[in-house]
């Protein structure tokens, strides 16, 4: 490749930029926000009752100035303590309690991480073809 097709197909990437990056971040939400969910699914992670919890997770991917992020999350109320635990803590109503952490989000991180490269990977392959 010359220079000057090189120097074209990055003009014309510009306008492709932002919308493969959305993509590419958007399905990694997805697959993030199914590990989580998963994870969330018995031990090691915290065990399932009446799938509430895990049905709280969510991913919402948001357009940004040339890329896109996204936020993997909940909103549940017994969320970090899942999470991290709650040892030798008291309650306001005077209750300590002594629940060990069961992680769910954190052993999904790598996998979010390895997903996300390969799409931002094949998003820039995408652009410049």
């Amino acid at each position: 490749m010359t220079p000057n097709e090189l120097a074209d197909r990055l003009e014309h990437a510009g306008d492709r930029v932002g919308n493969a990056l959305y993509q590419a971040v958007k399905h990694t939400g997805t697959v993030g926000n199914a590990r989580i969910r998963g994870n969330a699914s018995g031990r090691p992670g915290p065990n399932v009752i009446t799938g509430q919890y895990r049905n709280s997770w969510r991913a919402v991917a948001d357009r940004i100035p040339y890329g896109a992020q996204c936020t993997i999350g909940t909103a549940a109320p017994q969320g970090r303590r899942l999470e991290f635990g709650f040892m030798g803590m008291t309650d306001s109503l005077g209750r300590t309690y002594h629940q060990p952490p069961f992680p769910h989000a954190g052993p999904a991180i790598p996998v979010i991480t390895t997903v996300l490269r390969g799409q931002v990977a094949l998003a820039v392959r995408e652009i410049l073809s």
